[in-house]
């Protein structure tokens, strides 16, 4: 079956008219028109009445699933139009275009031939579709309702290779007969760096979110009666889609060898941290107020000293090897820590140090490496 798309934005196209926003001033006018689909060069999506004889429907949570008289079934997963009222007192709902329909969601029947989804408002649908076997490799999966929630058309087809899913222009024409082209490779090992607040989790997050298994690890302290501290967690797990895996611990060299599912780590500042406490390294490096800066090398005899250091050096190479030899797709997230002032602590010269080195070793190891400022994603290229 032949499908023409003939528009892909949102209902006011893309950019919105008199909109003021940076995503539609980048854009020449027109660019996107709003979202139009035709089966066959006659039935059109989204549908705004009863659909030709010989098609069925269901509606769920899914979206709006088609199956055509020979058999091809489409997903359309984006909003669907509001009726007008009804000038007899009665509604007309096309989001339940076919008395033959049902309320069920997309059902199990294997892989869908074609997913139409709005994958800007939420990629992780594709990850439960995936998971769930109805998005498979001969599943063409293309977006629509697109519009300025995305800053560019760049990042839009940044994201899309992220997520598995063709940005395709207005006109094109989808024959579901044909394979879907591949997926693109992606890098297997991948490092986000940033400061505080830079957005590099929520990057990390967006670089699986289209994944049919995660497993988030967690490396942060529970929280314990912190309210602010426990804030964060919930809302860190509130954005996290709901068929992820979650699992807390410090483990990480564990966890890389024995990885088969991408896995998100976040993060290794925290990881740094917790293994000090682990090996009781702080006491030689000290917490005194007003210590100058320099080397961090004290030598003082306090607590665990050198042996906590040294064992906090072997943690470290331990997870170094474990990453190089790690099989799954691995995305981690890290603090920057070399672009602030040099703590006035020994303890903290020690983290910041243990840190900086991890994270240049890692680098070392990773396919890809990038920073995050304010959001924004700087690659960092050998």
């Amino acid at each position: 079956m032949k499908v023409l798309i003939s528009g892909t934005a949102g209902a006011g196209g893309w950019p919105l008219p008199d909109c003021g926003c940076a995503s539609c001033a980048r854009l020449v006018h027109g660019c996107r028109r709003p979202t139009a689909v035709v089966l066959s060069d006659s039935v059109r999506l989204p549908p705004t009445g009863p659909l030709p004889s010989g098609y069925r429907t269901t509606t769920g949570a899914d979206g709006l699933t088609v199956t055509t008289p020979d058999g091809d079934r489409i997903l359309y997963a984006a909003p669907l139009p509001v009726p007008p009222p009804d000038p007899y007192g009665e509604q007309t709902d096309p989001r339940s275009p076919a008395p033959t329909g049902n309320r069920q969601g997309a059902l199990d029947q294997g892989a869908l031939d074609l997913v139409l989804v709005d994958v800007l408002d939420r990629p992780e649908r594709l990850g439960d579709l995936r998971r769930r076997g109805l998005v498979g490799e001969r599943t063409h999966v293309v977006a629509v309702n697109i519009d300025h929630r995305v800053p560019t058309e760049t990042e839009l087809a940044r994201r899309a290779a992220l997520w598995g899913v063709r940005a395709v222009p207005d006109g094109t024409v989808i024959d579901t007969r044909e394979p879907a082209p591949p997926l693109p490779p992606l890098p297997r090992r991948t490092l986000l760096l940033g400061g505080s607040r830079s957005g590099k989790s929520a990057e990390a997050e967006l670089r699986l979110a289209a994944e049919p298994e995660v497993l988030y690890v967690a490396t942060g302290p529970s929280g314990g009666d912190d309210p602010e501290w426990l804030r964060r967690i919930d809302a860190h797990r509130d954005r996290r889609p709901g068929h992820w895996d979650t699992v807390e611990t410090t483990d990480l060299a564990g966890l890389l060898r024995t990885a088969t599912t991408p896995m998100l780590i976040d993060g290794l500042g925290t990881w740094v941290a917790a293994v000090f406490d682990e090996c009781d390294a702080w006491a030689d490096g000290g917490s005194t107020n007003g210590e100058s800066g320099g080397s961090g090398e004290n030598t003082g005899s306090g607590g665990g000293g050198r042996d906590g250091r040294d064992a906090v050096t072997a943690r470290c190479d331990e997870l170094v090897a474990a990453w190089r030899q790690a099989r799954a797709r691995i995305v981690a997230v890290s603090d920057e820590v070399g672009l602030g002032v040099v703590p006035v602590t020994s303890s903290g010269r020690m983290f910041r140090d243990t840190l900086g080195r991890l994270n240049q070793r890692l680098a070392l190891e990773s396919e890809d490496v990038a920073l995050v400022v304010s959001g924004r994603l700087l690659p960092l290229p050998l």
